[in-house]
């Protein structure tokens, strides 16, 4: 990627102990600090500039993923001979994912890239164990101060998450229930969903938006079932370069934290996917995920000790 796609740090963030510093002698504000983040097409990147050498990385925010950092950007910037990277070491007080050994971030050298436009994930364990608020419509992602319960403004949708056989949090992949056509579903939270439009699903729906943007998942089973109800809906054949023969399917209307929002289209996935593959991870089986294009109506925040979600409509 070129480097102009790497905007600088902003002069206004401040990383996570100095925020708690501050809220200490602010009597605790709940209001948080704006991270170096980036809203494109619904997708969230946080810039994180590496001290000392000029260069940034550019990570991808995805509550639904996995943490690393590509082999390929760590060469770039001069940091490709360890095998793990501190966050904080590039880039003093930027908060390290929990449950990673050490606060360190892999390095991965995949063979196959899914998107060009990224240098590594800040996944689920990145965002356990914290508040955070995800303002869609300001594109703003804030972190909220250590110890901080979120506040109560807003619609709470509860959020489940794996735990052991002692009730100890395992992993921090988080399960909403969201309704579509009068039924309850449980989806996987996913900020990080996107869909590669193929030519063809990028001419049909001619929306002036790139190909590379952020969606909802669905399992192939749900989405025929919903088409037998609903033959009006639009479906796009073959709509995903990501994983060929998949469709999308737009959802006139989906009801998050009792809000009904819409349209949001949902991208289909293969039942194993999410029943057998991401049930791995999770407390029970989902049929999709919900991500960015459902959330962008919302400032939406996710208190993770908490278990809940908090959803205001920015109308």
């Amino acid at each position: 990627m070129s480097g102009s796609r790497r905007a600088p740090l902003r002069s206004g963030f401040v990383g996570a102990a100095l925020l708690a510093a501050a809220c200490a002698r602010e009597g605790g504000s709940p209001a948080g600090v704006a991270l170096p983040a980036r809203f494109e097409a619904d997708r969230i990147f946080v810039d994180l500039p590496v001290a000392g050498r000029g260069d940034t990385l550019r990570l991808y925010t995805d509550t639904g993923g996995g943490l690393f950092v590509l082999g390929q950007a760590a060469d770039r910037v001069g940091l490709g001979d360890s095998a793990a990277i501190q966050l904080s070491a590039l880039t003093p007080d930027f908060p390290d994912p929990r449950g990673a050994e050490d606060g360190r971030v892999p390095l991965l050298r995949p063979e196959r890239i899914p998107f060009d436009d990224l240098d590594g994930m800040l996944g689920q364990a990145w965002f356990a164990d914290r508040v955070w608020s995800f303002d869609y419509p300001g594109h703003t992602l804030r972190l909220h101060p250590e110890g901080l319960s979120a506040s109560e403004e807003g619609a709470r949708a509860e959020l489940w998450f794996q735990q052991d056989s002692t009730g100890r949090r395992t992993l921090a992949f988080p399960r909403i229930q969201v309704t579509v056509d009068g039924e309850v579903l449980d989806l996987l939270l996913d900020t990080g969903a996107t869909a590669s439009l193929t030519e063809s699903a990028l001419a049909t729906l001619a929306d002036g938006r790139p190909a590379v943007r952020a969606t909802s998942f669905i399992t192939s089973g749900v989405l025929e079932r919903w088409r037998g109800r609903h033959p009006d809906w639009r479906v796009v054949p073959d709509a995903d370069r990501t994983v060929p023969g998949m469709a999308m399917i737009e959802v006139p209307e989906v009801t998050i934290a009792g809000h009904a929002v819409g349209p949001v289209w949902f991208t289909e996935r293969p039942d194993r996917n999410f029943h057998e593959f991401m049930a791995q991870w999770m407390d029970r089986p989902v049929e999709g995920a919900i991500g960015g294009n459902g959330f962008r109506f919302f400032v939406m925040t996710v208190d993770y000790p908490g278990a809940a979600a908090y959803f205001t409509r920015a109308d």
